[in-house]
């Protein structure tokens, strides 16, 4: 029998989103190698129909177990909400999904109102509809779709006043309705921490699900006996099926040595 835990956990998203998870799984077992494949060519996913969501995981899916990968981390909300039973239902490897974290929020807010921004895809899951009936009656709940956001980052379009002004559209009505939490739905939201702070400063909390994501991926590794524990052969692969450009800008941050991206249509 083939073992398994030098082999990488695999991780996907709809476009380069999910690199804030990944720098989470990263940084909390930095002795896993990774495989990363970012959709970017059909992102956004949460202005698809369920159906080709489901199509377009599994095509990922395949994509990473033809690389040997021991664990698949759907790092993409509107996929996990929509196609992660399937998959589970499909494939023997463990997976791990992401929603928006409400119930911390629900738990932390002090208003009883917290605004969650997420894809149309994510808001109109069942997924999401289930989770969402398990939190407090009490709370109020302001659902933004956050409409133009995943296009502005894929195209480099971060600190644009494009998206500041998109950003600020969403966000100052929140603040408005009393809201004092903000529940980041979708995977490539953290990186704009930094612009939302730029316009309600700190008026509001601001919770993602990537360290969440993380701790649990650790937890799934060593149930399964699969945790990595030799700092031999690491290796970050990333694949991207549009221009790196955008992708290299998030990620070389990290100062990685072991990280390779390489753009390839899939």
């Amino acid at each position: 029998m083939v073992k398994q835990n030098n082999f990488p956990i695999g991780i996907f998203d709809s476009g380069v989103g999910g690199t804030s998870i990944w720098k989470e799984i990263n940084a909390l077992l930095p002795l896993e190698s990774t495989i990363y494949l970012s959709d970017s060519k059909n992102a956004p996913y949460g202005n698809k129909t369920k159906e080709s969501i489901i199509d377009l995981s599994i095509k990922n899916t395949e994509f990473l177990l033809n690389q040997n990968c021991k664990l698949i981390v759907v790092a993409c909300n509107t996929a996990t909400t929509n196609a992660i039973k399937v998959l589970r239902e499909k494939y023997k490897v463990p997976f791990i999904g992401i929603e928006p974290a409400i119930k911390p929020a629900a738990l932390q807010t002090k208003t009883n109102t917290i605004g969650i921004l997420a894809t149309k895809g994510t808001l109109n899951s069942e997924l999401f509809e289930k989770t969402s009936n398990t939190i407090n009656k009490k709370i109020i709940r302001k659902e933004i779709i956050g409409k133009g956001l995943v296009e502005l980052i894929e195209n480099g379009k971060l600190n644009s006043d494009e998206m500041t002004n998109l950003l600020s559209s969403y966000i100052i009505p929140l603040i408005k309705q009393n809201a004092d939490c903000l529940v980041l739905g979708c995977t490539h939201y953290p990186y704009l921490i930094p612009q939302i702070r730029k316009i309600v400063g700190n008026k509001i909390q601001i919770i993602d699900s990537g360290e969440a994501v993380a701790k649990q991926t650790k937890s799934i590794l060593e149930k399964n006996n699969l945790i990595n524990s030799k700092a031999e052969n690491v290796f970050h692969n990333f694949f991207i099926n549009q221009d790196k450009k955008v992708l290299e800008m998030l990620i070389t941050k990290t100062d990685n040595k072991f990280v390779k991206i390489t753009e390839k249509d899939f």
